[in-house]
């Protein structure tokens, strides 16, 4: 089972990370707009269209992925969305991976292997009562609200990206919690009582607010501010989503040191390639 969850988070994060690239690439296209008007100005791009594909073929990865193990083990893996995104536009703007690059990307792959293999996360609820769902839906929607509501238009676009980038973290997290009891409800009773809970319209909800919160992050402000965020926001909260939901476990102790160092190593290796995949999209001299 826990195999089955590896290998359907990767699939995803390589799913993931080709929509994030080509959505990238149309977003860059614009300089003006946002919100509603962004996304309309958007879908007119082929490269856009083919984004929305690849977070799509996430989604359904993601779902499997979840099935088949704990939410704090899947969804950490999909920190490898980065790396995955530099090897995906190195051909998609035609360019060479520099030799950072593949630094960064080891880092990555190293500083992710050194905290899952500390944490040994593990768990298998798929359901969790109202008690504990109100309390998280209320502090993460709040704190989506209240990052929307401060990076308003106007604000430096480093704090913007940042802070945007967050917002979609957290919308990410809760989605995949969601998701996770959606489709235990699917497993367990079937296509009827999945399409009554109310965490199958929830994690559709909250995935479009990701997405929109993705779109204006991108375009708020550079990839060094909003890739962080996103990429180390969403596994951190889902490691919380998972063990206070869940009843999901990691392992404490002084495993915590090895945890920090590779959580450390990831961070690093994540500000290294947000230096290096902008560049990949200049024209080549």
């Amino acid at each position: 089972m826990t195999a089955l969850a590896v290998l359907f988070a990767l699939l995803g994060a390589a799913s993931n990370a080709t929509g994030t690239a080509f959505q990238r690439k149309a977003a860059a296209r614009l300089t003006r707009g946002g919100g509603l008007r962004l996304i309309l100005a958007l879908a007119r791009q082929p490269a856009w269209l083919v984004g929305i594909a690849g977070v799509t073929g996430a989604a359904l990865f993601q779902a499997l992925a979840l099935a088949n193990g704990p939410l704090s083990l899947v969804q950490p893996l999909f920190v490898l969305e980065l790396p995955f995104a530099l090897m995906i536009s190195v051909p998609l703007f035609h360019r060479r991976l520099p030799r950072s690059g593949w630094g960064a990307v080891a880092g990555v792959v190293a500083g992710l292997g050194l905290v899952l293999v500390a944490a040994d996360p593990s768990g298998s609820g798929v359901s969790a009562p109202m008690r504990r769902w109100i309390p998280m839906l209320v502090l993460c929607l709040g704190a989506v609200a209240v990052a929307v509501a401060v990076a308003r238009p106007g604000r430096p676009p480093l704090f913007r990206a940042a802070v945007l980038g967050s917002a979609s973290a957290i919308s990410n997290a809760l989605t995949a919690a969601l998701l996770k009891s959606a489709v235990g409800t699917l497993e367990s009773d079937g296509f009827a009582p999945f399409l009554t809970v109310w965490q199958t319209y929830g994690f559709v909800v909250t995935g479009i607010a990701a997405v929109l919160l993705l779109e204006n992050a991108l375009q708020a402000g550079p990839l060094v501010a909003s890739q962080p965020a996103l990429t180390i926001g969403d596994a951190t909260v889902s490691l919380f989503l998972g063990v206070f939901l869940f009843d999901e476990s990691i392992r404490s102790g002084w495993w915590l040191l090895p945890e920090l160092a590779g959580a450390g190593l990831v961070l690093w290796g994540v500000l290294r390639l947000t230096r290096v995949i902008p560049r990949l999209a200049e024209p080549a001299h």
